[in-house]
């Protein structure tokens, strides 16, 4: 039987980030009049971060933090092929996939944090480079194209290995369920509640991360991300 794993706002959220990673790392290595749009994509990122922090809280089932975040225990047993959980509870994702999750969100968080100080002390800098000192500022652009950087790469191929391990190895398609919402499994498990009222409370944590977005961009002439 299908059952609504993902909801819609999620879902929506998990192409986004994909689709503005993607702009932010492509336009940052070409640099030169590309970096207009990197600093757009910062911006959507910062309102697609802040509406999915609140996701975790208020969003369905399986967007919440509180239905992925496993302890250490969980996670060694589940690496053994011991999963504690019944059938019809192996919804959303699963402990290893939880760790994969977390990781990029923060990564990708203090990506933009970073951005948002940075400066290359020739054209480009975040709006918020002026409000640290210049020795803070360069520490954070240390990491935002040392560190940061890197870690994008690496989280992505990694999470990119995994869907490709699943399709080949365990014949699992784990894109059609994020472009659907829905998952075959078995009788009892619990659907994922996707109705228009959620839609809306999704639409407005958006709406405020833009908010956010939008002002954070006013503080500075230019931005880098």
């Amino acid at each position: 039987m299908k059952v609504r794993v993902w909801d819609l706002p999620l879902r929506l959220f998990h192409w986004a980030l994909a689709v503005c990673v993607t702009v932010s790392v492509v336009t940052g290595l070409i640099g030169g009049n590309a970096m207009q749009y990197h600093y757009w994509s910062g911006y959507c990122l910062i309102a697609l971060l802040v509406f999915r922090l609140g996701w975790g809280v208020v969003g369905s089932r399986h967007a919440r933090f509180a239905s992925f975040v496993y302890g250490p225990r969980a996670i060694a047993r589940y690496v053994r092929g011991d999963d504690p959980r019944p059938p019809h509870l192996r919804l959303g994702h699963n402990p290893l996939g939880s760790l994969s999750v977390i990781a990029l969100l923060l990564v990708v968080t203090l990506q933009v944090v970073s951005g948002l100080f940075a400066n290359d002390e020739i054209f480009n800098q975040g709006p918020l480079a002026s409000t640290v000192s210049s020795r803070t500022s360069a520490l954070f652009t240390f990491y935002h194209t040392t560190i940061g950087q890197p870690l994008i790469y690496v989280l992505v191929g990694l999470h990119v290995a995994a869907i490709a391990f699943y399709a080949v190895v365990k014949h699992q398609n784990l894109v059609r369920p994020m472009l659907t919402g829905d998952i075959d499994t078995v009788a009892g498990a619990p659907a994922a509640r996707d109705t228009w009222g959620l839609r809306l409370l999704a639409l407005l944590l958006l709406a405020a991360g833009g908010v956010l977005a939008w002002w954070i961009s006013t503080l500075g002439s230019v931005g880098s991300y």
